[in-house]
């Protein structure tokens, strides 16, 4: 920028000289500030729902080899499966980021992996043995089965003329106790 200037006294003397201005200030790292929003997410993983129900929710509950096991988000919040959005600001500039749940990958304790949405809770019904209509599973063996719920995020993010997606993973366990029914057929005597 160009000043001048001129001293009192001088008459009409006024002399002109150059002055740098001070930059703008850089924006932001647009990542960065994405960051910020999705800490202000709160996010958390699922609550396990599942049928048998884990050890930790009922300690007597106990699955049957090869009979359906269900699983599903129980409770499902913002926090938790989303949509949940979010923003963060910086020298005038915003991001704003969005994280929904994309699937739930269930690890069945055993090498099998079912992947699944939000899932359907478990109906009261009397019918035998439903099968799960978007999120089931059968053992074919006993035993206490590790379960790890792993929600996989989408997050995007837009913002000082940019646009990303972050993944993210977070994941619950729980135990499932599956048991054998064993029939015996004993030949009643007859007289």
């Amino acid at each position: 920028m160009i000043m001048e200037c001129s001293y009192p006294g001088a008459g009409a003397a006024a002399f002109q000289f150059w002055v740098a201005t001070a930059d703008a200030a850089a924006a932001p790292d647009p990542r960065v500030l994405a960051q910020t929003a999705i800490s202000r997410m709160d996010l958390h993983a699922i609550r396990i729902g599942s049928i048998p129900h884990t050890v930790e929710k009922s300690p007597m509950s106990l699955g049957v080899v090869g009979w359906n096991a269900w699983m599903w988000v129980d409770g499902a919040s913002a926090t938790t499966y989303g949509p949940v959005t979010k923003s963060a600001s910086a020298g005038g500039y915003t991001v704003t980021a969005t994280a929904q749940v994309a699937e739930v990958v269930w690890n069945m304790g055993n090498g099998d992996t079912i992947t699944c949405g939000k899932g359907t809770p478990y109906p009261a019904t009397t019918e035998k043995d439903p099968e799960s209509p978007d999120c089931g599973y059968r053992y074919t063996h006993d035993g206490r089965y590790t379960i790890t719920a792993t929600t996989r995020w989408n997050i995007t993010w837009v913002g000082i003329g940019q646009s990303g997606v972050i993944p993210m993973e977070l994941s619950a366990t729980g135990v499932l106790a599956i048991a054998e029914i064993q029939v015996l057929n004993i030949p009643v005597e007859q007289h």
